[in-house]
Formats: C-alpha cells, sequence, structure tokens
C-alpha cells in the first residue's frame, strides 16, 4: 500500500528538516533524493509556499512528486510585489502587469487553467487581474483581453 505524504514548501528551497524529513524518514526511502526533486520542480515558485504531495510505495522505495500551484492571485501579487490585492478593484489600483509578465503567470499555472491554448489561460490570469485591481500594460484588463481577441499579441504566444 502507498504512503502519501503532504507538505507545503517553500519554492526551490524544501529541506530534510519538518515537515518533510520526520514524515518520510520511515518509509525508508532516500530523503535528499526527494528532497533534491522536489526543490527541482518548485525552483520556479521561489519564495512562495508550494503544495506537494510525496506518494512513495515502502515496498520498492519508488516515489511519485505532484507539486501543486499557488493560487492565480498569489501568483499576480507575488509578481507585483505586493502583499494583498486592492480592497475596491473598480476603482483602486494596487500595480501594473506586463503581457510578458501574465504569459509567465499562464505558463506556470498552466495545468491548473481550463482554457485551451496558453492564449485562452493568459486571459484566464488577466480576468483574475480584474478582481485583484491590477492593470495589464497600462489599461484595464478587459481592454487587454479584446486586444488578445483581435491578435494584437499573437507574437507573444508563439513558443
Amino acid at each position: 500500500m502507498v504512503e502519501t505524504v503532504e507538505a507545503l514548501v517553500e519554492g526551490g528551497k524544501a529541506t530534510a528538516g519538518p515537515p518533510l524529513g520526520p514524515a518520510l524518514g520511515p518509509l525508508g526511502v532516500n530523503i535528499m533524493q526527494i528532497i533534491n526533486t522536489i526543490n527541482d520542480k518548485t525552483k520556479q515558485f521561489n519564495g512562495m509556499k508550494v503544495p506537494v504531495k510525496v506518494i512513495v510505495d515502502p515496498k520498492t522505495k519508488n516515489f511519485e512528486i505532484e507539486v501543486g500551484t499557488p493560487p492565480a492571485a498569489s501568483l499576480i501579487l507575488n509578481e507585483l510585489g505586493v502583499e494583498k490585492g486592492s480592497g475596491s478593484a473598480g476603482t483602486h489600483k494596487i500595480g501594473n502587469l506586463t503581457i510578458d509578465q501574465v504569459i509567465k503567470i499562464a505558463k506556470m499555472k498552466y495545468e491548473n487553467l481550463l482554457g485551451r491554448d496558453l492564449k485562452q489561460k493568459t486571459k484566464e490570469i488577466i480576468g483574475t487581474c480584474t478582481s485583484l485591481g491590477v492593470t495589464v500594460e497600462g489599461k484595464k484588463p478587459q481592454e487587454i483581453q479584446k486586444a488578445i481577441d483581435n491578435g494584437d499579441f499573437d507574437s507573444k504566444f508563439q513558443s
């Protein structure tokens, strides 16, 4: 029967100390190998808490690591370097993102977003910007979504 260890670790900075070390120790696995794998998979979330699930088969000592992603709002706020969103998003703006920053966030959340492709997933992240009081390219998020629909940023999605 497999054992599952769930923890919240700082991106790219997991250690063999609590919470992972004590939970993995009794399973008889190579803890440093697991820690290094977690750090490798979470390095793009540097400075943020990331949910991690380690699934271990105690018989074979094989392990699998599933990395969750922080909420889109946390990624946006982290990118801006602010603590929290605007209390009144309609009137008070807390920051501005470039389209490149929004695409970077969409790539981080890629597996968890509903859109068909990177363009639609980017529009989802821009939608989150609306509720946080964040502008994109100095404009209202809705204007940027229309510009994306019109193909204004198509060159950014070729990758």
